[in-house]
């Protein structure tokens, strides 16, 4: 499987805190991947420092063999690169037809309104309903649909699933299986084990700023003890 996504020996810092040590992690193209890890081991951080929200950092970052350390945040969708944060960042006074149609595109294959629909029943049946009368499920649903229609090739989704009803969640999953049927490559944050196992290819294992394990999902079983230790579920 080819790398869509290279990351080596990645620091990271908030103002003089050192967050990220040496973060190492590699991205098949069309590969689900979850990073799993207790509150505050840098999950969220690491998905900031890919996409460069976090600005001081070292080490190497490779978007289908682009260097993206040098490029600018607002040129960061321009190669390929979504982030879904864990706040949404949905335009509230918007409705949801405004909502995905305001971001440009930023490369070939980004998914029409119809696609989404397809995917994301209940916003069709809300298309004209404001930001602010969505429900969270709702709100998730379209800061995904709204980064799928621009065309990137890697999404960066953080917590999709943080305060949802069980019933939201597995539309969630739902959607995420179709996605990597169409090829999406996807880089997750969550800390919804039982979900990220039903979705993911292999996950990354973040304790105190590092990468302590990676496996795949065939190695769940007898890795059980391990992660309930260190995840503390």
């Amino acid at each position: 499987m080819a790398a869509l996504l290279e990351i080596n020996n990645l620091n990271a810092w908030y103002g003089e805190s050192h967050v990220l040590h040496g973060v190492n992690m590699t991205i098949g193209e069309g590969e689900m991947v979850t990073i799993l890890g207790r509150n505050g081991v840098g999950k969220t951080t690491t998905l900031r420092t890919i996409t460069g929200i976090l600005r001081k950092r070292r080490g190497e970052i490779r978007l289908n063999g682009h260097d993206m350390m040098q490029v600018p945040l607002h040129r960061t969708a321009h190669h390929g690169l979504g982030y879904v944060p864990e706040e949404r960042g949905i335009f509230a006074s918007l409705n949801v037809i405004e909502n995905l149609m305001l971001p440009p595109a930023v490369g070939d294959g980004g998914m029409s309104l119809d696609e989404i629909f397809e995917l994301f029943p209940n916003l069709h049946e809300r298309r004209n309903s404001p930001g602010t009368r969505l429900s969270g499920g709702e709100q998730q649903m379209l800061a995904m649909a709204r980064i799928l229609r621009t065309g990137v090739k890697l999404l960066l989704l953080d917590e999709p699933t943080e305060g949802l009803a069980p019933v939201i969640v597995q539309r969630i999953g739902d959607v995420l299986k179709k996605l990597k049927e169409r090829g999406m490559t996807v880089l997750l944050v969550e800390q919804n084990f039982r979900f990220a196992a039903r979705v993911a290819d292999r996950f990354y294992v973040m304790d105190h700023g590092m990468v302590v394990s990676e496996f795949p999902v065939g190695e769940l079983p007898e890795r059980m003890d391990t992660l309930h230790t260190v995840l503390g579920v």
